[in-house]
């Protein structure tokens, strides 16, 4: 994507429908490119929503974004992946937490959050060169150009791993963030209320005990931090592989 239609692209929103359109608290609702992107790139964890001979199935995985279109993969066997490689329509969803609320009303508890619904038709990926860049983004989209000092992906490795695209067709946001809103007379109650600030964070990093002598921690892995927040690097890395967004 060039550095133009990547601006164009942040300048956009999804198109809205039935299916993503924000009802209840539309305030809180987004359809622009930039603020969905920015929760779904925040995250290498979603929730992938399918339905297999009527019955409703939702898995967690790992995933990353390519412009407007998401990817995941997993095991060829997998029935998620062997249902949704035959063009199955799917909804993935992000969620993050930010906050716990607490008012003066057990109604008026709450959360603050920012969350992501996707909806498109996923498609196996079988195009090689596709293929072949999704084996490299599946590492280096989390860890900058890692793959490039790691041994090579043997041929069943390969093959044994699917690989799931989707366009996003349609996505939305919602997003809480105002901590205590009590009503108005409730904040002359003598009844203590708060907002407790929910953060994933690094730890330090536990070297491998089987590390042969000379091996050291790479300097492309510095963005990983002792104390960061996880949501920080993961966006640090999205831009290291995607500078055009």
């Amino acid at each position: 994507m060039s550095q133009t239609e990547s601006q164009k692209s942040y300048q956009e929103s999804y198109p809205t429908s039935v299916r993503n359109q924000v009802k209840r608290r539309h305030d809180r609702g987004f359809y622009d490119h930039a603020i969905v992107h920015r929760i779904l790139d925040s995250s290498m964890l979603c929730h992938v929503s399918y339905v297999i001979d009527g019955q409703p199935y939702c898995t967690p995985t790992f995933f990353w974004r390519e412009g407007t279109k998401l990817y995941w993969h997993g095991s060829s066997a997998s029935r998620m992946l062997r249902n949704q490689a035959r063009g199955e329509r799917v909804c993935l969803t992000v969620a993050h937490l930010d906050s716990l609320v607490l008012a003066r009303c057990g109604f008026n508890h709450s959360a603050d959050y920012r969350a992501v619904m996707a909806f498109g038709t996923a498609y196996l990926v079988t195009d090689p060169a596709e293929k072949e860049r999704a084996v490299v983004a599946m590492v280096d989209r989390f860890f900058p150009d890692r793959t490039a000092s790691l041994r090579a992906s043997n041929f069943q490795e390969i093959k044994a791993t699917s690989f799931i695209a989707m366009e996003i067709e349609e996505a939305s946001a919602k997003v809480r963030a105002k901590g205590v809103a009590d009503d108005d007379e409730d904040y002359e109650l003598p009844i203590y209320a708060e907002r407790i600030p929910v953060r994933t964070v690094l730890g330090a990093p536990e070297p491998c005990p089987r590390l042969l002598d000379g091996v050291s921690r790479p300097a492309t892995l510095n963005g990983y931090s002792e104390g960061r927040l996880l949501e920080d690097a993961l966006r640090d890395a999205y831009f290291v592989e995607y500078p055009n967004g």
